[in-house]
């Protein structure tokens, strides 16, 4: 019925990679996935994927998380890059820094840190404004009474 010669030959795509993590599991050091990632247990050291990761609400993560998204109900003390977005839910707590173009904090979650979205700050201070009038000029002139 489902024979293995029935199957392509070509990888499966990364999306369609989901490694799991379960609540009770506690796990040190550097681990690199591709696809999703959802971390249950307790994580300390690093995860690096291009993907997903999801932090359930009994989760605690202690270090570095480097990810294209990363969605959070659990406890996470570190480092957050993610190249897509980071969203903290209803229950989560990000204690660290977070570098993301894009953010989202629910009501009831909470984050501590620095957040780094990219953006700079422009001076318009330098360019010049044909619109300012500098009227030192017009201080001495005197308006004709009746005018």
């Amino acid at each position: 019925m489902w024979a293995l010669s029935d199957r392509k030959g070509s990888p499966e795509p990364a999306e369609d990679n989901f490694t799991f993590l379960a609540r009770g599991v506690e796990f040190k050091g550097v681990v690199n996935f591709d696809g999703t990632v959802r971390v249950d247990g307790r994580l300390e050291g690093e995860i690096h994927t291009p993907g997903m990761v999801i932090v359930g609400e009994f989760a605690v993560i202690k270090g570095v998380i480097s990810a294209g998204v990363l969605m959070t109900s659990g406890k996470i003390n570190g480092t957050v890059t993610a190249t897509e977005r980071v969203q903290i839910l209803k229950q989560g707590v990000l204690i660290g820094d977070i570098r993301t173009p894009a953010i989202t904090i629910e009501d009831g979650a909470h984050f501590h840190g620095m957040c780094d979205m990219g953006a700079h700050w422009v001076d318009d201070a330098n360019q010049p404004n044909n619109n300012v009038h500098d009227l030192s000029l017009h201080r001495n002139k005197i308006r004709a009474p009746g005018l």
